[in-house]
């Protein structure tokens, strides 16, 4: 579990799944993605996301105010598929309910991400990617201190005639990270 001023990123519960799959059918929350996701998607998503953490001690954490012990989405960290032109690697993501944006909180959250990313798991190097046009996710991998590594890609889980797939993909290294913390 991690903790920040104002949000708690946690192991899933049972609880999360209907939560997540609302977001998930959500047209403007999966606005970046090729489709929204069905119940029985997003409730495999999230079964396969809690499994990892447990497994790993790491992932992509469920999102909540404290106070209000609502699941708000998910940030974290995730190894993507093998099929990734920059595998093997370590990327932060996040997916938050629209209710919840404009407010920081993918920032805050990422930031304590990463902060796990460099100083628990030790590792150098951590990746985030997103479609062309995905600004406010391109902005909040800038405000964590990520540079564009000027390496788009075509996103290998997409057909190539989608509009979405190509990808931008940033980056950032733990000297970086250090110099961005202090």
């Amino acid at each position: 579990m991690l903790k920040t001023d104002r949000l708690l990123l946690r192991q899933w519960t049972e609880d999360d799944f209907l939560p997540f799959a609302e977001m998930c059918s959500d047209k403007e929350v999966m606005e970046y993605f090729p489709k929204l996701q069905t119940k029985e998607e997003s409730y495999e998503m999230g079964i396969k996301i809690l499994s990892l953490i447990h497994d790993r001690g790491w992932g992509f954490w469920a999102v909540e105010i404290p106070d209000q012990h609502k699941f708000i989405g998910f940030v974290g960290l995730h190894t993507p598929t093998d099929k990734m032109p920059f595998s093997p690697c370590v990327e932060i993501g996040w997916r938050l309910s629209k209710e919840h944006w404009g407010k920081g909180y993918a920032t805050e959250a990422a930031k304590e991400a990463l902060k796990f990313a460099f100083t628990q798991l030790n590792l150098n190097e951590v990746v985030s990617f997103t479609t062309l046009s995905n600004e406010r996710s391109k902005s909040v991998m800038q405000k964590i201190g990520m540079q564009n590594s000027n390496e788009n890609f075509m996103h290998p889980d997409i057909e190539v005639s989608h509009p979405q797939c190509e990808h931008v993909l940033y980056k950032i290294n733990k000297s970086d990270w250090q110099q961005n913390a202090l």
